[in-house]
């Protein structure tokens, strides 16, 4: 048994659905790793059929399980918890970093944390599960793993925009404003950017592609740390 198997059947463990192993290989497809491959076809279509499949769950289980909430905020509620922030957030829970195919420059400049690809690949494992399990199955998934963050309101905000949810809390803490820096690194066309956020005496960090999207991954950071001490 190859390296390869071994960590797709420790990734299906953790999904906890029979998923055929050429459509979970392609689900972790990145087009980095395609294209070094001779072109070799890659995950975009299968994230397209997945993104479908995550918005329709979780819209049926908003409207279902809210009957008090109007048409706004369950819109709201639903954009937040299918954003690339949260969804990476559900990635990095089952370590699905650790399985992506990725090119050599882009594994090379932190691919495996960056929230684009880790929500773009979750969403391509949701479409291999449809095509696979079929729609029930593919379903339950979505509301297993979303499931923290539908239950966990004050998420919604701190998904949808971590630095003011993080300038939010720090003032209930009585804390000063939380300061940023920034470093960037790696050429031009392939900018990799590291973001430090203190707030009293948390100190974390976060990577993207941009430097508001590390910024927004280092408050998120942040305001789980001291959404956990509340």
């Amino acid at each position: 048994m190859t390296r390869n198997s071994v960590g797709r059947r420790t990734l299906t463990e953790k999904l906890g659905v029979d998923i055929d192993p050429e459509l979970l290989s392609l689900a972790l497809t990145h087009r980095s790793y395609a294209y070094e491959h001779g072109a070799i076809p890659h995950n975009e279509r299968l994230e397209f059929l997945g993104d479908s499949v995550l918005g329709q769950a979780v819209t049926v289980r908003l409207f279902t399980r809210h009957p008090e909430l109007d048409e706004g905020s369950l819109a709201k509620r639903r954009a937040s918890v299918v954003s690339t922030v949260a969804l990476a957030e559900v990635a990095r829970g089952i370590g699905l970093g650790a399985h992506v195919r990725l090119g050599r420059g882009e594994d090379l400049t932190g691919g495996r944390d960056k929230d684009s690809i880790l929500a773009d690949t979750m969403e391509a494992v949701f479409g291999a599960t449809y095509l696979s399990a079929g729609p029930e199955a593919a379903t339950a998934l979505v509301l297993r793993l979303v499931e923290p963050l539908l239950e966990d309101p004050d998420r919604y905000g701190a998904a949808m925009d971590p630095k003011t949810s993080l300038q939010e809390i720090a003032a209930r803490h009585g804390l000063a404003a939380p300061g940023y820096a920034v470093e960037a690194t790696g050429p031009d066309h392939d900018r990799r950017f590291t973001a430090t956020v203190t707030v009293g005496d948390v100190r974390t960090q976060g990577i993207g592609s941009s430097k508001k999207q590390a910024e927004m991954a280092a408050a998120l950071a942040a305001w789980r740390e001291l959404d956990a001490r509340a």
